[in-house]
């Protein structure tokens, strides 16, 4: 899926939601456990009652993998049902993937060609080795980490070098030389408010991919302000505010509920700011 063809379905549904599908066995509705597969099953309801509203769903891949085997094959039958029910929505593998170049091919080739997901989060740390057999792929995307919303982001994020120049700064400028706007975006948490200020100077044409909206206490309102560029540029997620909206057999009326209530918002984003 290309840039464009991202800010079309952003355009078209008036949205930028991004529909986190973090899918905990343990809080998913009891009757569904009877299901054969009751991930799935989650998932399915939860994205037919969503998908007018978001343009994108990012399964995170731990609530699948503990699983086991079991888990993996929930998330592959999911992704496969939003590519064949829902081809025009981006599907994120949140699997925060890095590693050597011959680990990476490996972990490149599972989530482009076995699930077939259009995008996949990389963490940077280990360096261009490591995320390059990411990027061999055409209209695929890296989704690399660099300003992130958990209490522990300013351990290492913030560390300046003797210029000034703060880690999340020098991954965004880097990063830059490896892979273009077409294929790169950046997660960059919620919580941050006005530091995506400092984000676009450096990152001013990148989609974002925002957490922390929602249960996490981020602002929507503060990330359109100073995130938002003239292709929209973001794609904000929301996982438990909607996915466990209800714990009863209503969940994927609430879900759609709040994917509405949410999207609405985002209109009003866009009419602001775009």
């Amino acid at each position: 899926m290309t840039k464009k063809e991202i800010f079309e379905q952003i355009q078209k549904k008036k949205s930028f939601l991004c529909v986190g599908l973090d899918t905990d066995i343990d809080k998913i509705p009891a009757y569904l456990l009877e299901k054969d597969d009751p991930i799935y099953s989650f998932n399915k309801e939860i994205i037919d009652r969503t998908a007018h509203y978001c343009v994108a769903y990012k399964p995170n891949l731990a609530f699948y993998e503990s699983q086991g085997i079991k888990g993996w094959l929930s998330f592959e039958k999911t992704v496969a049902y939003i590519n064949q029910r829902y081809p025009e929505i981006f599907v994120i593998a949140d699997a925060k993937r890095g590693d050597i170049g011959n680990t990476s091919e490996m972990y490149a080739q599972t989530f482009f060609e076995e699930a077939k997901v259009d995008a996949v989060t990389v963490a940077p740390y280990m360096g261009e080795d490591s995320v390059g057999p990411f990027l061999n792929y055409k209209n695929k995307w890296v989704i690399l980490l660099a300003l992130t919303s958990n209490k522990g982001s300013s351990d290492f994020q913030f560390i300046k070098d003797e210029n000034g120049e703060r880690l999340f700064e020098k991954v965004l400028k880097t990063s830059q030389t490896w892979a273009n706007d077409e294929q790169m975006m950046y997660v960059v948490g919620a919580t941050q408010g006005r530091l995506f200020e400092d984000v676009r100077k450096i990152a001013p044409n990148h989609f974002l991919l925002v957490p922390g909206v929602g249960a996490q206490g981020g602002s929507l309102e503060e990330v359109c302000k100073y995130g938002m560029n003239k292709e929209c540029g973001l794609l904000v997620n929301s996982s438990r505010a909607i996915i466990y909206a209800s714990s009863s057999e209503d969940f994927g009326q609430a879900a759609e509920a709040e994917a509405s209530k949410l999207q609405k918002e985002m209109k009003i984003m866009l009419d602001t700011y775009l």
